[in-house]
């Protein structure tokens, strides 16, 4: 059941580079939050289109109306967040480099390794947003996808 975000992009111009998985992550995720999300500002009803960039050491979220009217543009230092996407590209690069020659027993212990760094981050996120945002986990774990995607530098 969609949710009250009914637009989400990335600012082209904080992403420095992409591969064929990073883009798929990419697609996914805005699918899947498209498709289905709990997001809503504390201080105005939805639909939200929203717009992710990077601004030197902040993730800047600008929220806007259906009509693409800005509503409220939250800042959020990325700084809490750098330990968090270190280890969880780390740990990305170990789980597609195994996918190619481990047993399905190594895999799946990365994979464990990779979905709790994402769920971390999407805690992270969510406690950061809980002034202006209330949102569910699956919708923070997509969230998290995006501000990844941002984070790849070439």
């Amino acid at each position: 059941m969609p949710g009250d975000i009914i637009r989400i992009r990335l600012d082209e111009k904080s992403i420095v580079r992409r591969n064929a998985d990073i883009e798929h992550e990419r697609k996914v995720a805005i699918f899947d939050l498209l498709e289905d999300n709990v997001f809503s500002l504390k201080s105005v009803p939805g639909p939200y289109d929203l717009v992710l960039r990077l601004e030197e050491t902040r993730l800047i979220i600008e929220v806007r109306d259906g009509e693409e009217n800005q509503l409220e543009e939250i800042r959020l230092q990325v700084t809490p967040f750098r330990r968090i996407i270190k280890d969880y590209f780390m740990v990305c690069e170990s789980y597609f480099a195994a996918i190619k020659t481990a047993s399905p027993s190594q895999i799946e212990a990365i994979d464990m390794g990779r979905r709790g760094l994402h769920n971390e981050g999407s805690e992270l996120l969510r406690e950061r947003l809980t002034q202006q945002v209330e949102m569910d986990l699956a919708t923070a774990r997509r969230l998290f996808t995006l501000i990844c995607v941002l984070h790849i530098r070439g």
